[in-house]
């Protein structure tokens, strides 16, 4: 690492030099360093790098895929650092895999179970909001992804951010073939509720794939919050507390 001195500051690099500026030193210039990327791609030593970033790059493809399908439901549920969150446990579900070998691991011959009780906003969780009893099934033999809330006291068994007056619960079931990079979805939701103290309808939603489905297939489950003011209903907060997670997860 080297000062620059003068008048003039570059910024840059020039050949093998980086000029660059920082708050606590000032201008800067050090040599160009790192391993060239021919050399990682191909030399013996790095045989581990490569396989590792085979493998996170499949995994970073897998949860694109897997957000992709809930996107209808992720647009008002999800927190800014999400997609790493996500990124970091499909790598954990392709470490899973104990069929192929190293660097060849695969969502699908992995554990996608361990999706599992993913919170996809870790500002508004499912698991300290919603305390009404539920239950998630995923039916293969008919491809039925049914979510059931027996009657409950919203404001004894949903904990909501200040300012709420309504909510909706939100669902939805999907099998996602990762290979092929295609999907199944559909969506429920109930009508915009009061958040009161009168005991609900149940709920029941039955979200439909393929029958006989061989894909990994994921029931997703949130609340969406709102305020009303002059009989107009808003998104409380444009959504950053609402939550929605995964319930239920067959991988096959």
């Amino acid at each position: 690492m080297a000062r620059q001195k003068g008048i003039i500051k570059l910024k840059g690099t020039i050949g093998d030099i980086t000029f660059y500026k920082t708050s606590q030193d000032g201008h800067l210039a050090r040599e160009k360093g790192g391993i060239e990327k021919s050399r990682i791609e191909s030399d013996p030593a790095f045989q581990r790098t490569r396989e590792n970033g085979a493998e996170f790059g499949r995994a970073g493809k897998a949860g694109k895929m897997l957000r992709t399908a809930l996107r209808g439901l992720l647009i008002n549920s999800a927190d800014g650092k999400m997609v790493g969150r996500l990124t970091q446990q499909m790598v954990k579900v392709i470490q899973a895999d104990a069929v192929n070998e190293r660097g060849l691991r695969n969502v699908i011959d992995g554990e996608a179970e361990l999706l599992l009780g993913f919170e996809f906003n870790i500002r508004g969780k499912l698991g300290t909001t919603l305390y009404a009893p539920f239950v998630g099934a995923i039916d293969r033999v008919s491809g039925e992804i049914t979510l059931e809330i027996a009657p409950f006291i919203p404001i004894n068994m949903i904990a909501a951010p200040s300012g709420t007056t309504h909510y909706k619960i939100i669902s939805g079931g999907a099998e996602i073939d990762f290979e092929n990079e295609t999907f199944v979805v559909q969506t429920s939701e109930t009508a915009i509720l009061p958040w009161n103290a009168v005991a609900t309808v149940a709920v029941q939603h039955t979200n439909q794939v393929t029958a006989a489905s061989t894909k990994p297939l994921f029931l997703a489950l949130g609340i969406e919050f709102y305020q009303e003011v002059n009989a107009q209903m808003y998104a409380l907060k444009n959504g950053a507390f609402n939550p929605l997670a995964l319930v239920n997860v067959s991988g096959l």
